[in-house]
């Protein structure tokens, strides 16, 4: 059942306690490794590039165009830290950002009471997912993908394979397109909601909860934690934030069209499947995740200004998700194998 195993790999004040300085360096290196990495590409760049790249137009640009990527890999974050994948993330953004412009140009519902529709459908969603994962007892992967399918399905239906458009009030257009200090309203968005999810999923209960559930369900069981409880409110928290990032979408966009959305899937998971390589390597985290998307956007924005295609953009997205898979695969047998060592010491010097 489980697609993704939580476990962190950070060191322990105790293990670097008894370090020297340079085993501590070689210690924090791969924690803290792509953060290093981010930094050094936005220097590079910002050096090769000094009339484009570090420029408040080139940050407006990042910020525009990489906070719906970023939202919704924090949406995909959310059932991974209880060891599941939400792949209707990818999906469900392109029925969402139809929906909400629709009710409003289709039916005449007042903008923000056709935001709370959307906001609701999506949580009903999530709760679908749950149920399916949880309840029918299907594999994440497989559930997320049928109802991702579905959710497509209805987006063309709807649509007819149109576009919708339609004047829409101003209220809702300020949604995504108010700047502040010269900068996208929805970079605050994804700042507020970062820090909102590492503070619940950091320093309160349901946030140990949850991590315990993705390092070992049937432990976390055993302990009293109600795993279905706490799943099934990961994809519902999952499900809302998208439908969310659907509506600041349509604000961005103010037209609806069913061939846009699914290009975000892939990039939002290569966001979240990074988060689980840097900070608290193993385990999926919020800075990390905000790490991931930056590299990416700090990547492609580089490159593009090189002049690279437009495919350079896919395949970086790609090639980083085979990397990411690759060291998070590699951090979580360190684990095992560093755990395995620990308990083998325990046994001996007990006997």
């Amino acid at each position: 059942m489980q697609s993704i195993e939580s476990s962190a790999l950070e060191p322990t004040r105790g293990e670097m306690a008894d370090m020297s300085m340079g085993q501590k360096v070689v210690r924090l290196l791969p924690v803290y490794g792509l953060v290093i990495l981010t930094v050094l590409l936005i220097l590079l760049f910002s050096i090769l590039l000094p009339n484009t790249f570090p420029t408040l137009l080139n940050l407006r640009s990042i910020v525009s165009d990489k906070a719906i990527i970023a939202l919704l890999s924090l949406a995909a974050m959310i059932p991974m830290a209880s060891g599941r994948i939400d792949l209707t993330v990818g999906y469900g953004i392109v029925l969402w950002h139809i929906l909400a412009i629709s009710l409003q140009t289709m039916l005449g519902i007042p903008w923000p009471l056709a935001v709370m529709i959307v906001l609701l459908l999506g949580a009903a969603t999530g709760f679908l997912n749950g149920l399916l994962v949880e309840v029918a007892r299907i594999d994440s992967f497989i559930a997320t993908l049928g109802t991702g399918t579905v959710l497509y399905s209805l987006a063309l239906w709807h649509t007819g394979g149109r576009q919708v458009v339609g004047v829409l009030p101003n209220g809702f257009y300020a949604l995504n397109g108010t700047m502040v200090f010269g900068l996208p309203i929805t970079g605050l968005y994804v700042l507020g909601i970062a820090v909102a999810l590492w503070i619940i999923l950091e320093y309160l209960p349901i946030g140990r909860y949850v991590y315990a559930i993705g390092a070992n369900p049937k432990a976390a069981a055993l302990n009293g934690i109600p795993v279905r409880r706490f799943v099934i409110g990961a994809f519902i928290s999952s499900g809302f934030l998208t439908a969310l990032t659907g509506v600041l979408l349509a604000s961005k966009l103010r037209i609806g069209q069913a061939s846009v959305g699914l290009e975000y899937l892939l990039p939002a998971l290569v966001g979240a499947f990074l988060g689980s390589t840097t900070i608290k390597p193993g385990r999926v985290n919020v800075w990390g995740t905000m790490t991931g998307v930056v590299i990416l956007a700090v990547g492609i924005s580089g490159i593009q200004q090189f002049g690279g295609s437009f495919f350079v953009e896919p395949l970086f997205n790609g090639v980083t998700l085979l990397v990411a898979i690759g060291i998070a695969g590699y951090a979580q047998r360190k684990r095992g194998a560093a755990h395995r060592a620990r308990t083998k010491t325990v046994v001996q010097a007990s006997k």
